[in-house]
């Protein structure tokens, strides 16, 4: 499958070391149907308890290792907030768009994801519209525990608006 970061590493210029040949600019990469854009995150205990605070949800399975493992079923202990890891799919599309607008998004969760345990979020393009100035992409959101594909934590759909299809070069 062809992935949004693999065109991106596919079209990016190469430096040629010291010599004073200078390198064209890489043509922009256009986001099409089926691209997908990657991240890898881990959420902190700092992390977490301050968005207990800011969120009011102060569920002790979030807060508490022993009474997420024994009251909550959570066998490697504290859970991070689930819209707190749902807080990962517009921030990776607002990373490479600035200016988009999340519009909205679905949500299925699958599997808990623990503090300090990392996670990879993903956002591949479903389906693109174009307005007279935007453009409204469906993205699928997903996000994966022990950095695998087969473990699903979080499962959904994103509407979102776009001032362009050309991915910003965060690097």
């Amino acid at each position: 499958m062809r992935t949004f970061l693999r065109r991106l590493v596919a079209t990016a210029a190469v430096p040629m070391g010291r010599s004073s040949t200078t390198v064209a600019a890489a043509p922009p990469v256009v986001l099409k149907v089926g691209d997908a854009l990657r991240d890898r995150r881990l959420f902190t205990d700092g992390e977490v308890e301050a968005y207990a605070g800011l969120s009011g949800d102060r569920n002790p399975v979030h807060l508490d290792d022993v009474f997420a493992r024994q009251v909550g079923g959570f066998e490697h202990g504290r859970v991070v907030h689930g819209m707190l890891v749902a807080s990962l799919f517009p921030a990776l599309v607002a990373a490479h768009f600035p200016g988009a607008v999340y519009a909205r998004q679905s949500l299925k969760f699958a599997a808990p994801v623990y503090v300090g345990k990392e996670v990879l979020v993903q956002v591949q393009v479903l389906h693109i519209r174009a307005s007279a100035t935007k453009y409204i992409v469906k993205f699928g959101t997903k996000c994966f525990t022990n950095g695998s594909e087969n473990s699903p934590a979080v499962d959904g759909e994103a509407l979102t608006v776009l001032p362009s299809l050309r991915l910003r070069d965060n690097n």
